[in-house]
């Protein structure tokens, strides 16, 4: 099973560990499978064992891609899931994927237990705050960088979203449209 190979970094929680990991649910989706819509409750977080999702919302009738998830990662409409408010973004897959999800009243019985283990609330806060870190690196270079250097950045420190994700989902990613993006790459192959 795929979580049995993260077993070994939680062992704090191995006499749980079985209880944990059944809460968990195996779908294969294609892609262009919507998994939580704008507008919703987020009720499920997804571990991504195969595949590519990506967080966009409505900006005046045009997606604009907030964030991706590839494999071995977690993602969710965090801000729905945990408070139990509408969602201001949409999940989708881009890519076939094999997905793990977790009910949120089965992720709050871990989390009740997870937070009693200091080591264990210390990371989960850690994982918190480099999610945060990584919003706000985005959201300020969308406001410094020019596009080329968002694009350079995005080649720099995240290749394997320029090799996987379709162009448009980048070039929104980027704040630009796809004829921009075009123009960039063939400037910068000269």
């Amino acid at each position: 099973m795929m979580f049995d190979k993260f077993k070994d970094n939680f062992p704090l929680l191995k006499d749980k560990w079985d209880e944990y990991v059944s809460y968990y649910h195996r779908i294969e989706v294609p892609a262009k499978t919507v998994l939580l819509k704008e507008g919703e409750v987020s009720k499920k977080a997804f571990v991504v064992e195969k595949g590519c999702l990506r967080t966009w919302f409505n900006n005046n009738g045009k997606d604009v891609t907030f964030q991706f998830a590839f494999e071995n990662e977690i993602f969710s409409g965090a801000e729905s899931f945990q408070k139990s408010i509408l969602s201001f973004v949409t999940i989708e897959a881009i890519e076939p994927s094999t997905l793990y999800w977790i009910h949120k009243k089965d992720m709050d019985k871990i989390m009740a237990d997870i937070i009693k283990i200091p080591v264990m609330s210390q990371n989960m806060i850690n994982a918190v705050q480099e999610r945060q870190y990584n919003y706000m690196k985005h959201f300020l270079s969308l406001i410094k960088d020019t596009p080329e250097q968002r694009y350079l950045n995005l080649l720099k420190e995240k290749p394997h979203i320029i090799k996987r994700v379709p162009q448009q989902y980048i070039a929104t990613y980027l704040g630009i449209t796809p004829v921009s993006l075009s123009r960039i790459r063939n400037r910068l192959a000269k």
